[in-house]
């Protein structure tokens, strides 16, 4: 196995660390304050190619592969967390499309989404429904040359401040295999937003309940075939989960560089803080820790790549360690820095508060267990998973 990178994943992580120096990074801190959605950065990244990363390139995507992306990703959100997690989301959404909607349906919405000039939101978790997203209850009855569609999604980020949405419905009956898959225009006429939920973290992008009530949907916005909603945004999440892990490994490694700068210039008893072997063994667990969790997603996403018959439970695998090993960084890199670390001057609070969902999301890591375990038990498990 080769662990050396190529020469294009170098450029692009080197130009993706450039953009998150130069347009993310110094205005993360203000963002968070003010809860402010940077539209206008995060269209900017479109002409980097950073909105498509493995969307097919037939529609101007990039068409990365996932481990390609997936350094982007993390140079992003050494920038800003929130931000590079709502581009993953993003990314997403465009990605299913390119994938699975019919060629008119890609042509008419992935040019833009690439460029930036539409952003897209994806909604397929409920009031009712979170973890257990098969019981979705949000509906699409076929009526002539449109689907109508009744229901409401909650936790949708970017939501109100997006165009484009791709939504998961019921169409037939309950259980998985009545769920299919829409692209909405996110103006389109009987479409509600709530109010912007106040989070603990990831206050740089919007999260709002969306309510559909009546909303008229080409029958050519469907994704897929009826029926192929589940099976496409679990897809979708096993890219997901590695886009989530990885942006937490990216702000891990920023709080690391924080603490790591901080105790080198910090000095208590006449001596730096660094020089204190307590300190030393808690730089080196954060650094062993923030590798561990890259590496495994890395794997995850090769494991993709190459369509390995694993790679739903490498990635629940990886989602799991990286976003929890990696909240364990932030959180050792405000203690080390003090009182200091709680004061919002200083990032490391904002770290803490924005990795915390990291744990949530994308299926919680509770859910990430239980999709191990059960493959675990399956015959001849543990050989597939050498």
């Amino acid at each position: 196995m080769n662990f050396s990178l190529t020469e294009d994943q170098i450029a692009f992580r080197q130009t993706a660390r450039q953009f998150a120096q130069k347009e993310l990074k110094p205005h993360a801190a203000e963002w968070d304050r003010t809860s402010h959605f940077p539209v206008d950065v995060i269209k900017k990244s479109g002409e980097l190619g950073f909105l498509g990363l493995y969307t097919n390139p037939e529609y101007d995507g990039l068409g990365l592969p996932r481990l390609d992306s997936a350094m982007v990703f993390e140079e992003l959100a050494w920038g800003d967390t929130a931000v590079a997690a709502y581009m993953s989301i993003h990314n997403m959404t465009a990605w299913m499309i390119g994938e699975y909607g019919s060629d008119t349906l890609c042509k008419k919405y992935l040019p833009n989404m690439v460029s930036g000039e539409w952003l897209g939101s994806y909604c397929l978790t409920e009031p009712n429904a979170g973890s257990d997203a098969a019981s979705l209850r949000t509906k699409a009855d076929k009526q002539g040359e449109h689907y109508v569609l009744t229901g409401e999604k909650t936790f949708i980020s970017g939501a109100g401040s997006t165009d484009v949405l791709v939504v998961m419905a019921r169409t037939g009956g309950a259980g998985a295999k009545g769920v299919s898959a829409f692209v909405v225009d996110a103006n389109s006429a009987g479409i509600e937003y709530g109010k912007n939920e106040h989070k603990m973290g990831w206050k740089a992008q919007p999260t709002r309940t969306i309510s559909f009530k009546d909303v008229k949907v080409p029958v050519g916005n469907l994704i897929g075939d009826e029926g192929q909603g589940f099976r496409i945004a679990m897809k979708g999440l096993d890219g997901g989960r590695i886009n989530i892990g990885i942006c937490a490994v990216g702000t891990a490694q920023s709080a690391l560089e924080t603490a790591t700068n901080y105790v080198q210039e910090r000095s208590q008893f006449g001596s730096q803080i660094a020089n204190l072997q307590s300190v030393q063994f808690k730089l080196a667990d954060m650094l062993t820790q923030t590798i561990s969790a890259r590496q495994m997603l890395y794997l995850a996403a090769s494991k993709v790549d190459n369509n390995d018959v694993q790679a739903s439970t490498y990635c629940a695998m990886a989602k799991r360690l990286s976003t929890d090993l990696c909240f364990d960084v932030a959180n050792e890199a405000l203690q080390l820095h003090g009182g200091y670390g709680y004061l919002n001057e200083y990032p490391l609070e904002r770290h803490v508060r924005d990795l915390r969902v990291h744990q949530i999301l994308e299926g919680t890591n509770e859910i990430m267990r239980v999709i191990v375990s059960r493959q675990l038990l399956q015959d001849d498990a543990l050989d597939q998973l050498r």
